[in-house]
């Protein structure tokens, strides 16, 4: 079951019309290796890292909160990224969604930001396989005039993977702040990537993994939508059709 709720994020979404589309490709997490998850989630502290993670709601802050998303940086500075199956369920983008980084306590310290575009692989939704296309990115309007870049700053996009040590941080529906951990992500089949911590329940689906210097290698999705288990958590290869995408959404974000 997928980890998120409209466009969901690790769990599903049983409204009607856009919300019940949204709930519908929210995500769960999938089975953990024999022994059990290798690490625990904490409560995130507030920080700059932190607050570029944020909550993704439908029709203003007022609406459902589902799933997480993050800042990502691009030419024009107002660009985020998450998973395709929570703002296009079925492959159909969803409109009338809000981010709203840093969001704790049913407070949004730095506002919220509408999003004016979608941007999701031409495959994601097609298939069987389209878990592999389960990363989209957003475009967020400017705010008092000014980019969410400028007032957030950025994590940079990255092919880059291997094993290595991330920190995901992200928004479980049962709670009122983010969780965040520290472990390590490693390759899972030739498709994706996984890491074991404990605590990623719905909502978390489009979390960050985010390496020491700065670079989102992955985001919660992929596999059975995220996985299924709070336990073991799943984002699909950021390869070059992630890249040739992430190309084209930054294409469109209105220059620096």
């Amino acid at each position: 079951m997928p980890r998120s709720t409209p466009g969901p994020g690790r769990q599903p979404l049983r409204a009607v019309g856009a919300l019940a589309l949204l709930l519908a490709a929210a995500g769960c997490t999938s089975a953990a290796p024999a022994g059990g998850p290798t690490a625990t989630s904490s409560p995130a502290a507030a920080g700059p890292a932190a607050d570029r993670v944020g909550q993704l709601f439908l029709d203003g802050l007022d609406g459902p909160r589902f799933c997480t998303a993050s800042v990502v940086h691009s030419g024009g500075g107002s660009l985020l990224i998450t998973a395709a199956h929570c703002v296009a369920p079925h492959g159909v983008p969803v409109s009338g969604l809000v981010f709203a980084p840093g969001y704790r306590d049913g407070r949004a310290p730095h506002g919220s930001w509408p999003i004016t575009g979608v941007k999701v692989d031409p495959r994601w939704g097609t298939g069987p396989d389209d878990e592999h296309y389960d990363v989209a990115f957003l475009t967020v309007d400017r705010v008092d005039g000014r980019r969410i870049e400028d007032v957030l700053g950025a994590e940079r996009f990255s092919t880059d993977g291997g094993d290595t040590e991330v920190t995901v941080t992200g928004y479980p529906n049962d709670g009122n702040a983010p969780i965040t951990c520290r472990t390590t992500a490693v390759t899972a089949g030739p498709n994706g990537r996984r890491f074991d911590c404990s605590g990623f329940t719905d909502g978390t689906s489009g979390s960050p993994w985010v390496t020491a210097d700065g670079r989102v290698i992955g985001v919660i999705g992929g596999y059975q939508q995220g996985g299924d288990t709070a336990d073991t958590s799943y984002s699909p290869a950021f390869d070059q059709r992630t890249a040739d995408l992430y190309r084209q959404a930054d294409g469109g974000t209105g220059g620096s």
